[in-house]
């Protein structure tokens, strides 16, 4: 089992000296899902939605927050990221959009945490959009698939 690392030697919080760490190129791929009533979905691809194109603004929405994660996550290192794609996929029984964010940065740290930020934020985006015709509407199952560079390796999780 591997130490925690935001951890000092007392027990405190803390952000993780990076500086020694080596520049390697880092990608981390999240996904997850909002699910809603067939009808929510028929109105959001039909572009009926009165706020507007659903899947523009949750777009826009996920690449912000993956920018902003330092903001949100107290030990999150504020990083130069290079590339943010979200993809929002509409799929039936159960009526949900399945998410996924890929986040790229040249770095000395991770980008899983702005991996799985992005896509909460495009599933909550999605939801505040939407809220007017369905209140049940979940977004849920946020999760890291794959990360890849740095001294840890590749991990993809088994789906």
């Amino acid at each position: 089992m591997a130490k925690l690392t935001h951890l000092d030697a007392e027990g405190r919080a803390r952000m993780v000296d990076v500086t020694e760490k080596a520049v390697t190129q880092r990608v981390a791929i999240a996904r997850g899902t909002i699910f809603m009533r067939p009808e929510t979905l028929s109105l959001i691809m039909e572009k009926k939605i009165e706020k507007g194109d659903v899947f523009s603004v949750a777009r826009v929405a996920g690449i912000m927050a993956a920018k902003r994660t330092p903001e949100l996550v107290p030990m999150c290192h504020p990083l130069n990221i290079t590339s943010v794609e979200i993809f929002l996929t509409p799929e039936q029984n159960p009526a949900r959009v399945e998410i996924e964010a890929v986040v790229k940065v040249g770095g000395q740290t991770g980008v899983e945490m702005e991996a799985m930020t992005a896509v909460a934020v495009s599933g909550l985006t999605i939801y505040d959009m939407c809220k007017a015709v369905d209140r049940e509407m979940s977004v849920s199952e946020i999760r890291l698939v794959k990360k890849s560079g740095g001294k840890s390796g590749t991990f993809i999780r088994k789906e």
